[in-house]
């Protein structure tokens, strides 16, 4: 008996799957109550992976990530001459880029221009030298926003957890260099971790609206500096597992592949 009711439920489960992975316009599920601790809590005895990971998601977007009220005026140290306006510019990337090379990296133009430097240049220093630059004018986080023990990990992860994505993007198409990554690697890594949500083909969850898709392929064929930060760290938020125990190597292998995954309902 029981081990036909634990056939009946497996069967449900697969069902259910192969339900969602058909469903390429499904909506992005919010997370639950029992993933409360995961997504926005942190470990008793954390893992520098961990703290990379948790300040990446700080670094994307604080108030997703600590689960605070998200701020509704401008910033008021973002430059009244660029475009963004409102919530926005309280994200660190909206002023040092996905790439975290600022002015000098892929937000050098267009729309996310700020003329502002990255934080590139203070990787490697020790992470308490860097929290009364994180804590200056330049930067009017309130500790109620984010205290000391959560801008720390913003620090260590600045200090310890940015990767060079020159290496393996082209700055000029802002697309993955054919070759950047180990393609048969980032297809098992996907295949037995990423897969479980998105779906093999990576359609399982849209972003998109209406008949414009917006799939994982979609994601890493045109924002591969924002994929593989979400890759490295996981989307704020969102109970997403994140990929900072494996190598930079194997990530960017894996961003290899997802980029050439479907990008369209019929391809």
């Amino acid at each position: 008996m029981l081990k036909s009711a634990a056939f009946g439920a497996l069967a449900a489960l697969m069902i259910s799957a192969q339900t969602v992975a058909a469903d390429v316009s499904a909506e992005p599920q919010e997370h639950g109550a029992n993933q409360q601790e995961f997504v926005h809590g942190a470990p008793q005895l954390p893992s520098l992976e961990w703290t990379l990971a948790a300040g990446g998601r700080i670094y994307d977007n604080w108030w997703e990530a600590l689960d605070r009220p998200a701020p509704e005026a401008i910033n008021p140290a973002y430059p009244v001459s660029a475009e963004q306006k409102g919530t926005g510019t309280w994200r660190c990337k909206e002023c040092h880029g996905w790439d975290y090379l600022g002015a000098e990296g892929i937000y050098r133009q267009g729309s996310h221009f700020t003329g502002i430097k990255g934080v590139m240049g203070m990787r490697g220093r020790p992470a308490e030298s860097l929290m009364a630059t994180l804590r200056d004018g330049n930067h009017p986080y309130t500790p109620e926003m984010i205290t000391d023990e959560e801008m720390l990990r913003v620090a260590t992860f600045i200090s310890e957890g940015l990767t060079d994505m020159r290496a393996f993007i082209d700055y000029e198409t802002r697309t993955v260099i054919p070759g950047a990554g180990d393609f048969t690697r980032g297809r098992a890594i996907f295949q037995t971790t990423c897969a479980a949500c998105h779906g093999f083909d990576g359609r399982a969850m849209d972003w998109g609206e209406g008949d414009a898709h917006n799939f994982v392929g979609t994601e890493a064929t045109e924002l591969p500096d924002e994929v593989y930060n979400k890759i490295s760290n996981a989307h704020p938020g969102a109970a997403m597992i994140n990929m900072r125990a494996f190598s930079v190597q194997d990530r960017v292998s894996l961003l290899t592949y997802i980029a050439t995954l479907p990008v369209d309902i019929d391809k």
